[in-house]
């Protein structure tokens, strides 16, 4: 996500041979000079026996992994002679090389291809197993190598096969998870519905059995077909990460990570010694599904404060920070209390008051703010089970939810904003315009319920999605009514 140029500079002088590498390298890039020497050998060409310095700039930016393998090489081809500077101006050259000369993969190629094509760039090179997903981006002509003498039979003359554009196969909907499957739960589809129409955060409160996973693994078939932006965005972050398809690299399906519980704050948010993405960064544009909410971590909860509110993770070190996006809609499940039938209305609970109430603690206020619609999940009636009326199916629901998506892209349109949830404070009172009803009957409710800013600003933003999913353009009370009754639940369980 923050690639930026690197160009190979390489002075050539008679003396006594050496080769040294200059410009801010770590090890990695230190160890490619061995790697050269052994790929040329392994392809039946003379290394140059000079003394050879090259400069890695900018000089004052650290260079890290062995992505520069392949430009390397083309630098010393030009020594030999067999590339003219001023040729290749416009040509960009990323990938490893292996001791026997093979180029091989390396991670975040996309990104790289985009701002290739952003400097100017007209033809890249990279490995054979890159190519497929370096030609999504469109404008710039990829060069599949497959190993070191073919790249330099290439300036030779034999010239190496550009790659087509790729065109992505597959359905973009995960068709074998349907809410026709599921019986019963209409308030709490209908819940999801909206969550899923506005972006919107959403947390289910309910009993073991009561279908809280079933009806969130299910929510990825309602969601929205992704833009080409939001497809390009997702793959960049997949392709860092290394967990990309090669056979398939571009995601047209949106990311549904679900981590488990015993997840450390690092996986969830991302960073290590080299920083990679984690789970919040690689569900952008996606559902993070957290089960089992109140078994994670307090301190790993509170690591998705600041993801929610800005969209985008922030990983800073000694030599500087990257920042990754985390556009996610958050789904969260749990239970009322360790036995799990707090409040069931046929189950006794075995739980003590004070179990409960350290059970529910381990969900912070400010994390519970930030969650636009909290809803309970009742156990399923046995006349639900043994219904035969078909449930509707996924397919249906989604047209609602396209068909207010719509709205919101026209609405937002030029202003990098994709859905409700993602409304600003300096344009949701232009956006969310009330009927007078409806204004004073939030102020009502404001004053009863001591609502935050926060939580004041996400009633609207969840009022404005249901009033678009009904194609009216003012907020009337009952959407008013609708959004404030799925703010109430952290009163009945948090107090």
């Amino acid at each position: 996500m923050n690639a930026f140029m690197v160009s190979a500079e390489i002075e050539a002088v008679r003396g006594l041979p050496s080769f040294d590498i200059v410009g801010c390298a770590d090890t990695a890039v230190r160890e490619s000079r061995e790697r050269l020497r052994s790929a040329f050998r392994s392809s039946g060409l003379r290394f140059p026996e000079i003394q050879i310095t090259l400069n890695l700039a900018p000089a004052d930016t650290k260079k890290t992994g062995s992505v520069h393998d392949l430009a390397i090489a083309a630098a010393l081809f030009s020594v030999m002679g067999k590339i003219n500077a001023e040729e290749i101006s416009d040509h960009a050259f990323v990938g490893e090389l292996s001791l026997g000369g093979e180029v091989r993969p390396v991670n975040g190629i996309l990104p790289m291809a985009f701002l290739a094509k952003k400097s100017g760039i007209k033809k890249l090179f990279v490995s054979y197993k890159n190519a497929k997903e370096a030609s999504v981006c469109e404008g710039i002509e990829v060069y599949p190598v497959k190993n070191l003498i073919e790249m330099y039979k290439h300036f030779c003359g034999e010239s190496i096969k550009t790659f087509g554009k790729y065109i992505p196969f597959g359905d973009a909907f995960d068709e074998t998870l349907d809410y026709k499957d599921v019986k019963g739960q209409k308030s709490v589809k209908k819940a999801l519905e909206i969550a899923a129409s506005g972006g919107h955060n959403i947390l289910m409160i309910g009993s073991p059995g009561s279908g809280k996973s079933m009806l969130a693994k299910r929510l990825p078939s309602i969601l929205p077909q992704m833009t080409f932006d939001e497809a390009v965005e997702t793959t960049n972050i997949h392709s860092i990460a290394g967990v990309l398809d090669s056979d398939d690299p571009l995601i047209i399906k949106r990311p549904f990570r679900s981590p488990h519980h015993t997840i450390s704050s690092v996986g969830l948010s991302g960073g290590g010694s080299v920083p990679k993405p984690g789970e919040i960064s690689l569900a952008h544009n996606g559902v993070l599904f957290l089960d089992e909410l109140a078994e994670f971590d307090r301190p790993t909860l509170e690591v998705l404060r600041q993801p929610l509110e800005d969209r985008k993770v922030t990983i800073s070190r000694a030599w500087g920070s990257v920042s990754y996006p985390s556009s996610i809609m958050l789904v969260a499940a749990m239970n009322p209390c360790p036995c799990g039938y707090y409040g069931h209305p046929k189950k006794e609970c075995i739980c003590s008051e004070k179990k409960v109430r350290q059970y529910l603690s381990k969900i912070s206020g400010p994390l519970l703010d930030r969650i636009d619609i909290q809803v309970e999940v009742p156990p399923v009636e046995f006349e639900d089970i043994s219904s035969e009326v078909k449930e509707e199916p996924s397919s249906a629901i989604r047209e609602r939810v396209q068909r207010a998506r719509e709205i919101q892209n026209k609405r937002f349109k030029g202003t990098g904003i994709t859905c409700n949830a993602q409304i600003t404070s300096d344009i949701i009172d232009e956006v969310c315009v009330m009927t007078e009803s409806a204004k004073m009957f939030l102020k009502s409710i404001f004053d009863r319920l001591a609502l935050s800013a926060r939580g004041y600003d996400r009633i609207l933003k969840v009022a404005r999605t249901a009033a678009d999913m009904t194609g009216e353009s003012l907020i009337d009370k009952s959407h008013i009514a609708l959004a404030v009754s799925y703010r109430t639940l952290d009163r009945k369980y948090f107090g």
